[in-house]
Order: structure tokens, then C-alpha cells, then sequence
């Protein structure tokens, strides 16, 4: 009988054990799982009047984006974008909102959705797809390295 309470002693010790480490890996995973939460909710970025790079946008070759960018900032917009990828989903949908859909336009946005400027009051028009896309690729690749916050002012010569 001595040999198996050394036994029972053992087994509980790993009982305690194990169940230490399913706290801990439970506890690592909640941090983890918050932690994420917590950070998309305190990384918003904040618009700036001063930017940290220009664009020259090639309205040569997107004539219906460049004119559409160009009348939004002359009628008030923004020229300046403060990259907010993280925001873009919500921008586009506030933007977007009781704008329908026109067969063979797309709906084009300025300030864009992931724009800390975009969203709610941006200005819409509809342009052809092939203008939009191609405009938004292009800005895109353009702006693939500068990270969320830079500031960047649209210039059209």
C-alpha cells in the first residue's frame, strides 16, 4: 500500500501539472485573442493637413479618376490621404451608403475608403471600371510601402 500512495502522489502532481499548463496555454491564447482586439481598436489614425509624401497621379492615363479626384479637392476635399488600410472596410461602406449600383459604372470615392479622411460625406461619382481599377491598382503599388499613418498629398501637373 506505501508504493501506491507514492503512486496517487505522482498522479496528482501531474494532475496539477497539466492542469497548469491548460491555464497557461488558455491564458496565452485569451491575451493573445485580446490583445489583437485591443490594438485594432486604439490603432485608429487621425487625419493631418501636413503630408509626408507626394503622389503625382498620372491623370493622363485615368483621365475619369484624375478628373474626379481633382473636383472633389476643389470642391473641398481633402488632397491629402492618411493611410488607414485597417479602416478601409468600414470607410467604403459609410461612402457607399444609399449610393446604388449602376450597371457598367463603378463607384469611385475620394477621399479612397482607406483614407482616414474617406467614409461618411466622401465624394462619389461613377466612372467606367476600367478607369477605376486601373487607377487603383495603380495607387496601390504606389503606396504598398508606406505604413498606416503616412500622409500622402495628391498632385496633378
Amino acid at each position: 500500500m506505501a508504493f501506491n500512495i507514492g503512486g496517487e502522489f505522482r498522479l496528482k502532481k501531474l494532475k496539477r501539472s497539466i492542469l497548469s499548463l491548460v491555464l497557461v496555454v488558455v491564458m496565452a491564447l485569451g491575451a493573445y485573442y485580446f490583445d489583437i482586439d485591443i490594438s485594432s481598436k486604439s490603432d485608429q489614425v487621425e487625419p493631418s493637413t501636413e503630408a509626408d509624401y507626394s503622389l503625382v497621379f498620372p491623370a493622363d492615363r485615368y483621365p475619369e479618376t484624375g478628373a474626379h479626384i481633382q473636383d472633389a479637392i476643389r470642391s473641398g476635399h481633402s488632397a491629402i490621404c492618411t493611410i488607414d488600410r485597417s479602416g478601409a472596410e468600414d470607410n467604403r461602406s459609410e461612402s457607399l451608403k444609399g449610393v446604388p449600383t449602376k450597371k457598367g459604372f463603378d463607384r469611385d470615392e475620394w477621399p479612397m475608403a482607406m483614407c482616414a479622411e474617406g467614409g461618411a460625406n466622401a465624394d462619389i461619382e461613377y466612372i467606367s471600371p476600367k478607369d477605376n481599377r486601373g487607377a487603383g491598382s495603380w495607387v496601390g503599388n504606389q503606396l504598398e510601402d508606406y505604413s498606416d499613418g503616412s500622409r500622402v498629398e495628391f498632385i496633378f501637373q
